[in-house]
């Protein structure tokens, strides 16, 4: 069954099927790499896996591109702070950054670009795009794609004249801090000409030299990868206006062709009911709830389980909660035992019902629902050897699409915990019964630093080897 899914742009839920009836070709907007990516960021990259899982498993090759975002002022600034090239600053955080997303088990893209490798692609289209009068450059040497040019801009975000306007000097603000003298506030910018704060990093241009503007470079690599028409483009509903509503118009007017067939937007994620921030000493990274003794699966559980158009509030809470669901669907294929696993094609089974949820508009939570829904009225111990194979392959390919790995019970985890280390462990656990939480923190700590890390569950705890 194919998969039906929202389109931000004509605002209904179409089904998907490949442009070229062969391979499903999606583009997502990648990390800007100059600091480890939170929760947040995560939460759409792990909806974009699902959505790549549920496609393939559907039996439909996908071509994945998503690209890295290692040219801009927060990389150009925090480079030169780090006393690093820019090369160097951002390697280092691209590499964490690949180091999470295996943790969390998302798949690699097929392509990853990176703005700075595709400078020369950038230039071409603002030369066709100034060719085609779509553009203009300035006496400093910036160039400029002119908004008025576009009679469509606007329509992914269904905004009127008087909001993009407003938005633009919004954006203008937040953004494009850099930008210099233009003809209209809704312009943007193609090209930033050189600056003294920008150090070393600069590229020679027709203009003069300088580096491409933020929103560029999705445009260019699209096109070089996927084609002037592709299948989806998917990002975080923050990308909508200016940075996708830029893309449309840059793309369009530098091709003949539609560009994004369908748009894929995640909503944001907020933590304990408010935003998430620096300022609130809430913006969590995955290594900041691991130090916390929770693992990579868990926090995977969690940011696909909320509707991916609705905002998903994070709480420990909810990550206890997930390592309990976690914990009995292991618990349910140790049931079946072990005559069932098999290298059979895994197939939906008994979970067909999840299967066909998660299709429709890849509805994670209902298609959880109808997973712990057949669990509970299924006795593994009444089951033929047949039936409780069917059960297995069932459940594991719904693990496959929701891209979730079963924990180890802790009765088969079993390790020799010295008696110092499960001292410490205790005394951890009785602070944190005692909501002393500094006492637990420090605790934890100790663990930490010897090796040992804590699984907390809703009566005990469980003490692990890192």
């Amino acid at each position: 069954m194919p998969l039906t899914l929202h389109d931000t742009l004509t605002r209904e839920s179409r089904a998907l099927t490949p442009l070229d009836g062969k391979t499903l070709r999606f583009y997502c907007c990648g990390p800007t790499v100059y600091g480890p990516a939170h929760i947040g960021n995560f939460r759409t990259f792990v909806a974009q896996d699902v959505f790549r899982r549920v496609v393939e498993m559907g039996g439909v090759p996908t071509l994945h591109v998503r690209n890295l975002t290692d040219v801009d002022d927060k990389t150009i600034r925090d480079s030169q702070k780090a006393g690093k090239t820019l090369k160097e600053f951002t390697q280092f955080w691209t590499d964490k950054f690949h180091a999470d997303c295996a943790a969390l088990n998302l798949l690699p893209p097929h392509v990853e670009p990176s703005a700075v490798a595709h400078i020369p692609h950038q230039i071409r289209m603002i030369e066709t795009l100034i060719q085609r009068g779509h553009a203009y450059s300035t006496a400093d040497g910036s160039v400029y794609f002119k908004v008025a040019s576009y009679a469509d801009y606007g329509r992914l975000s269904h905004l009127e004249d008087r909001e993009l306007k407003l938005g633009a000097t919004v954006a203008s603000n937040a953004t494009d801090s850099d930008e210099y003298s233009k003809d209209s506030l809704a312009d943007f910018a193609l090209w930033k000409a050189r600056k003294p704060e920008d150090g070393e990093n600069f590229w020679p241009s027709p203009w003069g030299e300088g580096r491409p503007g933020w929103h560029l470079e999705c445009s260019a690599m699209s096109l070089e990868y996927l084609g002037e028409d592709f299948d989806v483009h998917s990002g975080g509903v923050d990308l909508i206006f200016p940075h996708h509503e830029n893309e449309i118009a840059q793309s369009c007017c530098s091709t003949h062709g539609k560009f994004a067939h369908h748009w894929f937007h995640v909503t944001h994620l907020m933590v304990d009911g408010g935003k998430m921030s620096k300022s609130l000493g809430n913006l969590y990274t995955l290594e900041d709830l691991q130090k916390r003794g929770f693992t990579a699966e868990e926090v995977r559980y969690v940011l696909i389980s909320g509707y991916y158009s609705v905002p998903l509030n994070f709480t420990f809470h909810s990550l206890e909660a997930g390592r309990q669901a976690l914990q009995k669907m292991a618990k349910f294929v140790k049931a079946l035992g072990e005559a069932c696993k098999t290298e059979a094609p895994l197939a939906p089974g008994p979970f067909v019902g999840a299967w066909e949820t998660l299709n429709r508009d890849l509805n994670v939570p209902g298609a959880l629902g109808d997973i712990f829904g057949t669990i509970n009225k299924t006795k593994p111990a009444t089951l033929s050897p047949e039936e409780a194979k069917q059960a297995w392959t069932g459940l594991h390919f719904m693990l496959e699409a929701l891209g979730l790995k079963l924990p180890v019970l802790a009765d088969e985890a079993a390790v020799d915990v010295p008696a110092e280390i499960a001292e410490l462990a205790e005394k951890r656990w009785q602070a944190k019964q005692a909501k002393d939480w500094p006492a637990a923190d420090a605790a934890r700590k100790e663990l930490d630093a010897a090796g040992w890390i804590i699984k907390d569950g809703k009566d005990g705890y469980q003490v692990l080897r890192k």
